[in-house]
C-alpha cells in the first residue's frame, strides 16, 4: 500500500498512468481518492494520475488532534505534491480538495498547470449550515457515523442518485464506504466546518480554470459557486445534470467529458509553450 509521510503524518496515496502531463486529484470530505475511479480510468491512458486520501479520511493517518485544518490539509499537498515529483501539474479538487487546490493556485501559482473546481466554493462554510453539521459532528463523535448515515447521503448525493432504481448496487457501495469511517473522521469535518474563506486570494489565481457544479448539489449551492466563477478572472463555469456534492460518482461520464475537454485545450497550448521556448 503506497504511502509517503509528510509533516508527520503518513498519507496513503496511488498513481496509475503515464504520459507527459500530470493530473492531481483531491477528494471530497467523508471519502477518498476512491471517489475518482471512473475519472482515473478516462484518464490514465494519457496522464500520470495521482490521488491520495487528506489526513483523518481513507487509508490516511489520524492525527491525535482535535481537527485536521484546511490549511494543514493545504500543507500536506505541497509536501506531497513536492515528494512525488508531481509539478507542475494539473488539480482536480473536488469540495475539501477544491479549498486545498485554491490555495495551492493561489499561494503557488508555479506549482499548477490548470486548476478544475467541483462541487466548491471559496467562502467559509455559511452560518445557515454550521450548527447542522456541528450537531452532526457530535453525534458520530459520540456514536460513529453509521447513526448519521441516512441522514448524511443527501447531503452527499442527489435525488436522481438517491432513487434511480437502477443505481441500487452504487447507492449500496457508497452507503458501506461512508459507513467505514472512523469516529475520529470528525476531526476532518472540524476542519472543513472552522475554515476561512480565502475569496480575497482567488485575485492571484493565474492558471486556467474549470469550475463544474451539480445541478442536484444541497452541499454548495449555485450562488456560491457562481460567486467563485465571478471572482475568478477567466474561469469557465459549467452545470453538470443529474449530480449533487459527488458528481464523480453520480454522472461520471458528464464529469469526464469536461474535465477532457478543458484539459485537452490546456495540455496543448502547454505543450505548443514548451516547444515555443526550445525554439
Amino acid at each position: 500500500m503506497p504511502s509517503v509521510t509528510v509533516n508527520g503524518v503518513r498519507l496513503h496515496y496511488e498513481e496509475q498512468g503515464s504520459g507527459p502531463e500530470t493530473i492531481v486529484f483531491s477528494h471530497g470530505l467523508l471519502w477518498s481518492g476512491v471517489m475518482f475511479e471512473p475519472q482515473i480510468a478516462a484518464l490514465a491512458g494519457e496522464f500520470r494520475c495521482i490521488t491520495w486520501d487528506h489526513r483523518g479520511q481513507g487509508r490516511s493517518e489520524s492525527p491525535r488532534e482535535r481537527s485536521h485544518p484546511i490549511e494543514a490539509c493545504y500543507h500536506d499537498a505541497l509536501a506531497l505534491l513536492d515528494n512525488l515529483g508531481a509539478t507542475p501539474c494539473h488539480f482536480v479538487g473536488l469540495s475539501m480538495g477544491g479549498f486545498v487546490g485554491m490555495r495551492i493556485a493561489a499561494r503557488h501559482p508555479e506549482l499548477l498547470r490548470s486548476l478544475t473546481l467541483m462541487a466548491t466554493a471559496a467562502d467559509p462554510e455559511p452560518r445557515a449550515t454550521v450548527g447542522k453539521y456541528q450537531t452532526l459532528t457530535t453525534i458520530t463523535r459520540l456514536f460513529g457515523v453509521g447513526i448519521v448515515a441516512s441522514r448524511v447521503m443527501p447531503i452527499m448525493f442527489g435525488s436522481s442518485f438517491l432513487t434511480d432504481p437502477a443505481r441500487g448496487a452504487d447507492r449500496a457501495r457508497w452507503t458501506s464506504e461512508l459507513r467505514s469511517n472512523s469516529k475520529t473522521i470528525t476531526r476532518a469535518v472540524t476542519g472543513v466546518i472552522e475554515r476561512e474563506g480565502c475569496v480575497d486570494e482567488l485575485e492571484n489565481i493565474q492558471c486556467p480554470t474549470l469550475i463544474l457544479h451539480g445541478d442536484e448539489d444541497a452541499a454548495i449551492t449555485r450562488a456560491r459557486a457562481q460567486a467563485t466563477h465571478a471572482a475568478l478572472r477567466g474561469s469557465s463555469f459549467r452545470a453538470i445534470e443529474r449530480a449533487g456534492h459527488s458528481m464523480t460518482i453520480e454522472n461520471p461520464s458528464a464529469v469526464n467529458l469536461a474535465l477532457r475537454g478543458f484539459l485537452a485545450e490546456h495540455v496543448e497550448l502547454a505543450q505548443a509553450g514548451r516547444s515555443s521556448r526550445r525554439a
